[in-house]
């Protein structure tokens, strides 16, 4: 029981991980709040699913495809959902906007691909038996992409002129804009890397969470709160979000189970969010009086 509680949470806590990282590089670029999160990871499993088990590809070849894919559509939010609304004076309505896009497609995703759940292949074929499952594939994918995402962005954002100018423009975009650096191109860039880590999210999680157009609502919520428990804009604080609930989740589904482990979920994300408004990792906003 303890190792179905840790190895599927910390894979499950890193699925979330990846899809509040997601959030962050959005938010940090325009300052808005895209819905379209957990379309990207529901996508990276259907995708997936689609062009190594339905299409027959080469897994490589297929895994290239989705982040590809998931690029184009961080391209086209940015473009038809965010870039009209910071040119207007009701910003708030990126709700709506990213919202409706995301609805969007995950409806085209049903009629397309169906309604029903669809295996997602294995990706390193393995003799049966021959891994235990602290090994297994499937838990240990997710986990891996998430530290190599962790550790890109450290080195995109520290060490690199683009990355630095993703911090400059997140820190303070008319500051930015007055040094002359590309405002609109950066943003788009943002966005593109934010399609791409939340398809990787889709799809190293896809042989736990199936390839299903349902997984959209449940990883926008749940990619939402390692964000708020972690602190906005904290890609860290993200990580250590993310693999508490996957670990609180799945040792709340062994206990009670059903619907009580989504309360047990509930109760904790409010208790900490009283407790400690700013996140686990945020720091206290100082207000000027």
């Amino acid at each position: 029981m303890f190792q179905s509680i840790v190895s599927y949470g910390l894979a499950v806590g890193a699925v979330y991980a990846l899809i509040g990282i997601t959030y962050n590089v959005m938010f940090s670029a325009s300052r808005v709040f895209s819905f379209t999160a957990g379309m990207l990871g529901m996508l990276g499993g259907v995708l997936g699913a689609l062009f190594i088990h339905k299409w027959g590809m080469n897994a490589v070849l297929g895994f290239v495809l989705v982040l590809a894919c998931g690029a184009l559509l961080g391209l086209v939010t940015e473009i038809l959902t965010v870039r009209p609304v910071l040119k207007s004076i009701e910003q708030h309505l990126y709700v709506l906007s990213t919202l409706a896009f995301a609805l969007m497609i995950q409806q085209v995703t049903a009629i397309e691909f169906g309604t029903e759940a669809q295996p997602f292949p294995v990706l390193i074929p393995i003799e049966s038996g021959s891994a235990s499952a602290w090994l297994d594939q499937k838990f240990l994918l997710p986990l891996l992409a998430c530290a190599v995402t962790v550790a890109g962005l450290e080195f995109l954002y520290r060490k690199t002129l683009i990355g630095r100018a993703f911090l400059a423009i997140a820190e303070d975009s008319y500051a930015a804009r007055a040094l002359g650096l590309p405002e609109t191109r950066l943003r788009l860039a943002s966005y593109a890397l934010a399609g791409v880590i939340g398809t990787l999210a889709g799809f190293t999680g896809a042989q736990m969470l199936l390839a299903y157009f349902g997984n959209q609502a449940i990883l926008n919520f749940y990619g939402f709160v390692p964000v708020a428990l972690g602190g906005m804009g904290s890609n860290r604080g993200a990580v250590i979000g993310g693999l508490a609930l996957g670990l609180f989740q799945q040792a709340a589904n062994v206990l009670v189970g059903g619907i009580f482990a989504s309360v047990a979920v509930f109760a904790v994300f409010i208790v900490v969010l009283l407790l400690r408004p700013e996140g686990l990792a945020g720091a206290a906003t100082a207000r000027r009086v």
